[in-house]
C-alpha cells in the first residue's frame, strides 16, 4: 500500500494469513511461546467500571517482566537488546513486512494474537517518520489493533523501534470511540485524542500535527510522552492518541500496586501481574491511575485548541 498526497493504493498482500500460519507454527515449535499462550488461556479476567464505562482487568503473571522493566538509560545500556535478531533465541522466527520491519509472536502475550513488529535496524523508539507504517499495519491486519508505546511511557525496549499488534476481540476503546464524533472521548478518566480518516496520507499529516501540538504544550524537546493505538475497519482508520504526563503511577513507586499502564491498558485491558493486586484493585483505583499518568486537563484543552482547525 502506497500513500500519496491524493490517497493510497490498497495492499494486496496476504499478511493476515501469514500471521495465522506464523502463530500456529511458532506455538508448536517454540516452548516459550507455547507457555505464554497457555498462560494467557489461564489468565483471570474480570470487568470493572471506570468513568461509567466497562473495561477488563486481567491477571497475567508472565507480564511481570515488562511491567517492572528497568528502562533508564544505564539499565538499557547494560543488557543486550532482545529485539535484535542476533540476541533472539534460535526458535524465534518472523514474517517480513515491507523492507524495514519483521513481525514476531510475543512470547508474553496480553491478548490473543499478540505480535511485536520490529525494525530490522537497532534504532531508538521514535515514531517520527513511521506513522505510515502504523497505518499500513493496521489496514493489513484486519481484526487487529496496532499500538505504539513511547520510549518513556510503556516501551520495555526503548532502544529499538517496534510496534505491537493484538486481536480486537477484547478492545473496549473501539466501542467507546464509536460513541463520540471526536476529537476526544469526553468524561473518560484519561485524556485521549480521537482521529479518523479514510485517506492515509491525510491522517499521517494530522497525526504529526497532533504530536507536534502535544510536544509544544508539554514543553518536550523531542518526542512527547505518548501512547497510540490504531485500527482499520470498513475503509476507515481510527487512531487514539494518549498524551501522558508520567510513566508510572505513585502506587507503583511506593510498592502498593505493581501496575504500569501503557497503550493496551489505556485502551481498556488493564494488566495486573500480581495476584494479590488483581484481587484488590477496583475501578476507582484504575480511574485514579489513569488521571495521574495522562496529561492534565488544562494542558489537554490547550492541545485541543491548537488542533481545532485540523481534527
Amino acid at each position: 500500500m502506497t500513500f500519496t498526497r491524493t490517497g493510497y493504493e490498497p495492499m494486496k498482500s496476504a499478511l493476515a494469513a501469514g500471521v495465522e500460519r506464523l502463530i500456529a507454527e511458532q506455538t508448536a515449535s517454540w516452548p516459550l511461546l507455547a507457555s505464554g499462550v497457555e498462560g494467557l488461556r489461564k489468565a483471570l479476567t474480570r470487568t470493572e467500571r471506570v468513568a461509567g464505562r466497562e473495561l477488563f482487568v486481567r491477571h497475567i503473571p508472565h507480564r511481570i517482566g515488562s511491567t517492572t522493566a528497568a528502562v533508564d538509560a544505564a539499565s538499557v545500556a547494560r543488557r543486550p537488546c532482545f529485539l535484535c535478531t542476533a540476541n533472539m533465541p534460535p526458535e524465534e522466527k518472523g514474517l517480513a513486512f515491507d523492507e524495514e520491519f519483521t513481525l514476531y509472536c510475543n512470547p508474553f502475550p496480553i491478548l490473543e494474537g499478540h505480535l511485536t513488529i520490529v525494525h530490522r535496524d537497532h534504532r531508538p523508539q521514535r515514531i517520527a517518520g513511521f506513522f505510515e507504517t502504523l497505518l499500513r499495519l493496521s489496514e493489513a491486519l484486519p481484526g487487529f489493533f496496532v499500538i505504539y508505546n513511547g520510549p518513556e511511557c510503556g516501551a520495555s525496549a526503548p532502544d529499538h523501534l517496534h510496534f505491537q499488534a493484538c486481536s480486537r476481540a477484547l478492545f473496549p476503546i473501539e466501542r467507546d470511540s464509536k460513541e463520540t464524533p471526536g476529537p476526544c472521548i469526553p468524561n473518560y478518566a484519561r485524556q485521549v485524542l480521537l482521529l479518523r480518516h479514510n485517506d492515509g496520507a491525510a491522517l499521517q499529516d494530522r497525526l504529526q500535527f497532533a504530536v507536534d501540538a502535544i510536544a509544544e504544550v508539554a514543553g518536550a524537546e523531542s518526542e512527547p510522552l505518548i501512547n497510540i493505538a490504531a485500527f482499520h475497519d470498513e475503509g476507515r482508520w481510527t487512531v487514539v492518541l494518549f498524551p501522558r504526563r508520567k510513566h508510572r503511577p505513585r502506587v507503583y513507586e511506593t510498592g502498593e500496586l505493581t501496575v504500569s499502564p501503557a497503550a493496551i491498558d489505556l485502551c481498556g485491558v488493564f494488566v495486573v501481574p500480581v495476584l494479590s493486586d488483581y484481587r484488590r484493585i477496583r475501578g476507582a483505583d484504575i480511574e485514579s491511575i489513569f488521571e495521574e499518568v495522562t496529561m492534565p486537563s488544562d494542558l489537554f484543552n490547550r492541545v485541543l485548541a491548537r488542533l481545532q482547525d485540523v481534527l
